[in-house]
């Protein structure tokens, strides 16, 4: 059995080209017709070939190494929304012939500058998450030191790409929802203040009510941290209250998680009594009970447009400062319900 691994000069001979052509597609210089990469790149499958990256790295003077910069999780609290941008980020720069390194930072460490532009040496150029791309600070830093970076930030930021999702139209929806159902005193739980979501959801959720001309109550609204142990604080104070809500929106699942414990603590019933949803549709919240109506988040989508929208700029092949904002999707599952005659008055 011949167990040697195909070389570049396989891949020349199947695809009928030279060496050189094979190494400037893997390298993706330009003025490679694209027959020619497509040949290239078809030879390559078929053999299983995989190019030297160290080879490539020493031909183009590039690491082909993407950078992703997140905010460092609580340990107690991971983030199920990072998890998945980063296998998206994967499977996106794989197919491109780049790699990723996965680098958690901490916002308000007085490190973060010195580390983010040590890091710099290592790769390419970054794609920045929230809370961390909505740093000016930090962003002035990736501008002044003229590191390529793509942004995933409900916020723009002069001179970098971003990507968006319409978390205010999605969470008017949300609550437009409730509202048909027949809900008039509506719970919301905010997210983390530090997170441009968290306003936005916000005011998706004032919006519908003022379509509504349902009067905004401060009491309705609780400050939370996207966390579990918020959302279970801020569902007792709301269920404690004399006219309590008949509905409870958390600015994310694992908040909402948080209201239907402290609701089946405290014995009431889901959604008989009391509905709950949430938002980025989580692996919790298709295994809860009941299973949580949401807002659905393309993160595939935002990952595979970070790393194109990256690529492209390391490659020269764009420098326009592009803007995807993409639409989330209501999920609607047995935690809403229309409010019951027993349910407090409206």
């Amino acid at each position: 059995m011949n167990s040697r691994r195909p070389t570049i000069d396989d891949v020349a001979h199947l695809a009928g080209v030279s060496i050189k052509t094979v190494s400037r597609v893997f390298n993706r210089e330009p003025n490679v017709r694209g027959e020619t990469r497509d040949k290239v790149v078809g030879a390559a499958a078929t053999l299983n070939y995989q190019p030297n990256l160290s080879a490539r790295q020493l031909a183009s003077q590039r690491t082909f190494l993407v950078g992703m910069l997140y905010s460092e999780p609580d340990p107690a609290n991971e983030n199920d929304y990072v998890t998945a941008v980063q296998s998206g980020l994967l499977h996106a720069c794989r197919k491109d012939g780049y790699h990723l390194l996965i680098s958690p930072c901490r916002a308000d460490s007085p490190e973060l500058f010195g580390a983010v532009v040590g890091l710099s040496q290592q790769v390419d150029g970054f794609i920045v998450l929230q809370p961390l791309s909505d740093l000016k600070s930090l962003n002035h830093l990736l501008l002044e030191q003229n590191i390529p970076c793509v942004r995933v930030s409900q916020r723009p930021f002069d001179g970098y790409p971003w990507i968006s999702v319409g978390d205010e139209d999605a969470a008017d929806e949300m609550t437009e929802y409730l509202l048909q159902l027949g809900h008039r005193r509506i719970g919301f739980i905010i997210g983390d203040p530090e997170h441009g979501q968290s306003h936005d959801r916000l005011a998706g959720y004032r919006r519908a009510l003022d379509r509504h001309n349902i009067e905004f109550n401060d009491d309705m609204v609780q400050q939370g941290r996207f966390d579990f142990e918020s959302g279970c604080s801020c569902a007792r104070n709301l269920l404690s209250m004399n006219l309590r809500p008949t509905a409870i929106f958390a600015s994310n699942d694992p908040m909402a998680m948080g209201v239907l414990s402290v609701a089946h603590e405290m014995g009431f019933d889901v959604p008989g009594e009391l509905s709950v949803a949430g938002f980025d549709d989580s692996p919790l919240a298709r295994h809860s009970w009941p299973r949580l109506t949401t807002v659905r988040q393309p993160i595939a989508e935002v990952a595979r447009l970070a790393a194109k929208e990256l690529i492209a700029r390391l490659e020269n092949r764009s420098e326009s400062v592009t803007h995807h904002c993409l639409k989330a999707e209501l999920v609607r599952r047995r935690s809403t319900a229309a409010p019951t005659p027993t349910s407090p008055s409206v």
